[in-house]
């Protein structure tokens, strides 16, 4: 059982970064689904998939964040979309569905990303 209440914990990857971005349930919500206009109130935790360094999360801030979709990256636009609102999902986020190729001037650019989100709402 997974404990949507403490901070997840993302298991190092095997193998090379995917090219296309992978989308894992890891706990199926049952409330409000998200929609790709939506703003969600999410939890999350992000980390490089080169070198499992955790580089953002709303746990270490201590408060969920509310976020319009259409203002995120295009991997957060396209995987969190049919969640549904209690669930915790996994992302595997290629470099161009994040912050593009390297050199682009974000630090986290040319970078597979994972994020693990707990959606806790959605408007």
């Amino acid at each position: 059982m997974t404990d949507l209440s403490a901070k997840p914990e993302i298991d190092a990857p095997e193998g090379p970064a995917p090219t296309s971005l992978e989308v894992t349930d890891i706990v199926v919500g049952d409330g409000q689904e998200a929609a790709p206009r939506s703003t969600v109130n999410v939890h999350y935790l992000g980390v490089e998939y080169d070198t499992g360094e955790e580089f953002d999360s709303s746990w270490g801030r201590g408060q969920s964040i509310n976020f319009p979709l259409t203002s995120l990256i295009a991997g957060w636009q396209q995987g969190i979309p049919g969640m549904k609102v209690g669930g915790r999902r996994k992302l595997v986020v290629p470099a161009a569905l994040a912050y593009g190729p390297a050199g682009g001037g974000h630090r986290l650019s040319g970078k597979t990303l994972i994020f693990v989100i707990d959606l806790l709402g959605v408007s």
